[in-house]
């Protein structure tokens, strides 16, 4: 099953369609008023509606405009973020392999759907493609071996990053640095695990200009997706709507030499094979 939110409606998407080119039915309408338009609201009644939608009737589903669909987590009530994930990537920014996950928050103002301009920030205007998760139960103290059932679903994310705020003071500000309005695409659409061959171990990269700059697979996560459920839910108690940032691969323009930031009218894709793509136009001030 897939989800999308097309232009603040909740929508279910044909999962044989393009993820980057989805056709999809409105819920409210195709579900008589049972489930409401409101995105977010659909992840506090996760499994009646995976019920609903396992006979859902997708004959009338039409085209989703790319350009209106917004992130697939709009509200969510909690936002983590994790630093460091890959080893290639902490050995890149100079750090040592971490032992516990790298755990910091990025704000919801920032969310932006999947394409769209994005407006650079003053400072030195980074990328990190990543691989993000959406929980559609929550919980406390969840095993790791149960960690998958409580993912509602799998979606492209962009954690673009001003490195200028984030390292202007010590310790850093990985929050405000990465929470620039826009800084957070997320979609196309949202995934549920079975509707990816090995969600263990999913490609994923991005380009800017049409130039590979960062490419990986999950496979390579220092501290894997059902590992950061045990570990975050052994200290806060997960919510229904919350969102995981799972880190990046190597390749971000701080750690390349020379170093590369992002300028007025440079175009980043992120992608993840099977989940789609996201495309950023950056604007300057």
């Amino acid at each position: 099953m897939r989800i999308a939110n097309s232009a603040g409606r909740l929508v279910l998407v044909d999962p044989s369609s393009d993820p980057d080119a989805p056709r999809g039915v409105d819920v409210e309408a195709a579900s008589s008023g049972r489930f409401p338009a409101e995105p977010q609201a659909v992840y506090d009644r996760w499994e009646e509606f995976r019920r609903w939608a396992a006979d859902a009737d997708l004959s009338a589903c039409t085209p989703l405009a790319v350009e209106t669909l917004g992130p697939v987590a709009p509200r969510p009530p909690q936002v983590f973020a994790i630093g460091l994930n890959y080893s290639d990537h902490a050995a890149e920014s100079g750090f040592d392999l971490p032992t516990e996950p790298v755990v910091f928050t990025k704000y919801a103002s920032s969310f932006a759907g999947p394409v769209g301009d994005v407006v650079l920030s003053a400072g030195n205007v980074d990328w990190e493609v990543e691989l993000v998760v959406v929980l559609g139960r929550g919980g406390a103290h969840i095993p790791a071996a149960q960690a998958w059932d409580h993912v509602a679903g799998l979606t492209v994310g962009q954690d673009i990053s001003d490195r200028t705020v984030q390292f202007a003071v010590t310790p850093p500000q990985f929050g405000l640095g990465k929470s620039f309005p826009g800084y957070s695409p997320l979609g196309p659409t949202l995934a549920t695990p079975d509707e990816v061959p090995d969600p263990d171990r999913l490609e994923l990269g991005c380009e800017v200009n049409g130039t590979s700059v960062q490419k990986g697979t999950t496979a390579d996560m220092v501290f894997d997706v059902p590992t950061l459920i045990a570990k975050l839910s052994a200290i806060v108690t997960l919510l229904p709507g919350d969102v995981i940032f799972t880190g990046t691969p190597a390749g971000v323009g701080q750690g390349r030499s020379p170093q590369q930031f992002l300028h007025d009218g440079d175009v980043l894709t992120s992608w993840i094979t099977g989940l789609g793509q996201l495309r950023q136009v950056c604007r300057g001030r």
